[in-house]
């Protein structure tokens, strides 16, 4: 009893405090996303409007504002930095775990709830993905909570309106995350499952006048005064970032109908990699995992998020959120039955290379990855040029290489040492290498993917009272960590629909075009502006020939500009 206890505590507490809480403040806030999702709460708290989203200074309609109201909130308990920016999107990926622990339990027992939480805790995709600010985490944790509270009001052998009020209180807070998709999602997943198995007619039991009325008092005050502010509004809100964004390239986001077969591959190591072994070595091969309608409940909910985002017009790696939950369900209750089978790993040498080389080949991958940046010179990631990491990385990738040497052998030999042990090992490798592997991250990606190195060379060499401008980029992470507005020149972003509603004598100073840029720089006897890669700042240096590099790092570049 106390042994259950301590795992329990320790899959559901100390290992997520750890990877989801304990570390956030490792890394600078990223360009652009989680730059543009801190920046837009701390203009709400500077202005005191919480209805009219933000982002520099401008109307930004795109996203509801539950993520932004929150974030706003935790700034305020725990001033304006790294770890208040992520603390939402963490708290929500912890609660992905804590519920997955509950839909294991409910399908088997507590053990195959841990083990899914556990899973779930160390998949790739989620330990990544749930600490950054970004919308996807909260709005997955909603929108599953919603259709977990759906099937547990239609299964139940004793109705209980708790469970359809959750229902609509879930897709309320989801829709208040991200829109419509918050409510398609639910209702459609569980719809869709009941139809297959079929009880369609018990899709009539989703009908509450009372939760219909409880999502209403959730969700519509807030539409109600966004649209009352913003005039425009509900036909760029619902048919623009909802319909055309869903149907059409509008965004220019990848339309490549495969993207997400790779993703979930790689979202889901290191246990995918362990599937094979696990699937090889059973030994009651003809005893189901899952009752069929468990089974198809999950199927339903995990193909139907795959095929909705995989023929959308518009697709981000962060979409297929939703479909790591179930998957950690069924592997965790695989992985169970596996270790409780008490089989020693691998039948012959054939056996035991065949169940083994995923594992081989996953650890391969980690290592070659890790060693790989060293030699990395004027190689480009997207638009981005890799940056060389220093002599310090060989000591950061030290204890993530030892991690991966170590899961090749430690858990089969504890399982084979006392037939039990294999899951916890490898849980808890994986853990630490996932924390491990933060830092090596972010020597890597802080020059190139963050504004933070910059801020501090604006913070020396701008001085007082001086307009900064960004040339041909759009850096919200200045404006968050300098707590300044930067005009943006040549600007052609998100932000095209609030700019038309600035003034045009506002527009024309925070938004100048290139041409008139120049013109500004030679009637002043100097001007300040930081750009992003040499191109760029060639191509300002032919038309402005006095630039003086003040900073630059090979990627971002803070210049003076002197007039004739």
């Amino acid at each position: 009893m106390i042994t259950q206890k301590i795992i329990k505590v320790l899959f559901l507490l100390v290992i997520p405090l750890f990877l989801y809480i304990a570390l956030l403040p490792v890394m600078p806030l990223m360009e652009p996303d989680e730059a543009r999702y801190s920046d837009i709460p701390s203009l709400m708290n500077r202005s005191g409007d919480y209805v009219t989203p933000r982002l520099d200074h401008v109307t930004y309609l795109e996203k509801p504002p539950l993520c932004y109201w929150v974030t706003a909130l935790f700034y305020k308990m725990f001033g304006e930095n790294e770890f208040s920016s992520r603390l939402f999107a963490a708290l929500c990926a912890w609660g992905c775990i804590l519920l997955v622990y509950a839909m294991g339990t409910f399908f088997h027992d507590e053990k195959t709830g841990l083990y899914s939480a556990g899973v779930l805790s160390t998949f790739l995709y989620h330990s990544v993905l749930g600490r950054m600010n970004v919308l996807d985490i909260p709005l997955t944790f909603f929108v599953c909570l919603a259709t977990w509270a759906g099937y547990r009001h239609l299964v139940g052998k004793e109705p209980r309106k708790g469970w359809i009020y959750l229902l609509y209180l879930a897709s309320a807070l989801a829709f208040l995350t991200k829109g419509l998709i918050g409510i398609v999602l639910p209702f459609a997943i569980l719809i869709l499952w009941l139809f297959i198995v079929k009880r369609g007619r018990d899709s009539l039991r989703f009908f509450s006048p009372l939760g219909i009325i409880l999502f209403l008092t959730v969700s519509f005050p807030w539409v109600f005064f966004v649209q009352k502010a913003n005039e425009d509004f509900l036909w760029f809100f619902f048919i623009r970032e909802h319909f055309l964004r869903y149907t059409t390239t509008l965004h220019g986001r990848n339309h490549l109908f495969l993207l997400y077969i790779p993703v979930v591959l790689l979202g889901t190591l290191p246990w995918s990699a362990f599937f094979v072994k696990a699937v090889r070595e059973r030994r009651r091969k003809g005893v189901p995992l899952f009752k069929t309608d468990d089974k198809r409940f999950l199927l339903v909910w995990g193909l139907f998020i795959f095929i909705f985002f995989s023929i959308s017009s518009s697709k981000l790696v962060t979409y297929i959120a939703p479909v790591f939950l179930p998957l950690a369900v069924f592997l965790g209750h695989l992985f169970r039955v596996y270790e409780d089978e008490s089989i020693v790993p691998g039948n012959g040498l054939g056996g035991k290379l065949l169940s083994h080389l995923p594992v081989v080949l996953q650890s391969l991958l980690f290592i070659t990855l890790l060693l790989l940046p060293p030699f990395l010179k004027n190689m480009k990631l997207g638009s981005d040029l890799i940056s060389v990491p220093s002599q310090k990385w060989w000591l950061l990738i030290f204890l993530p290489i030892l991690l991966q040497a170590t899961i090749l052998f430690l858990p089969d030999w504890v399982k084979r040492r006392w037939k039990r042990g294999w899951f916890m090992t490898t849980y808890l490798l994986s853990a630490l290498f996932l924390g491990s592997l933060l830092f090596p991250i972010a020597e890597f990606l802080t020059p190139y993917k963050t504004t933070y190195p910059i801020t501090q060379a604006v913070k020396t060499f701008l001085p007082a009272n001086q307009t900064l401008y960004q040339y041909d980029v759009s850096l919200y992470g200045i404006d968050f960590y300098r707590k300044i507005r930067t005009p943006m020149v040549q600007y052609s972003g998100e932000l095209r629909f609030g700019i038309k509603q600035l003034s045009l004598e506002e527009r024309s100073y925070y938004f100048p075009s290139v041409e008139d840029f120049y013109k500004l720089c030679k009637e002043k006897n100097e001007s300040y502006c930081v750009t992003k890669d040499k191109r760029r700042l060639e191509l300002l240096k032919k038309r402005v020939p006095n630039t003086e590099v003040l900073w630059e790092n090979g990627i971002f570049y803070l210049l003076r500009l002197h007039g004739n």
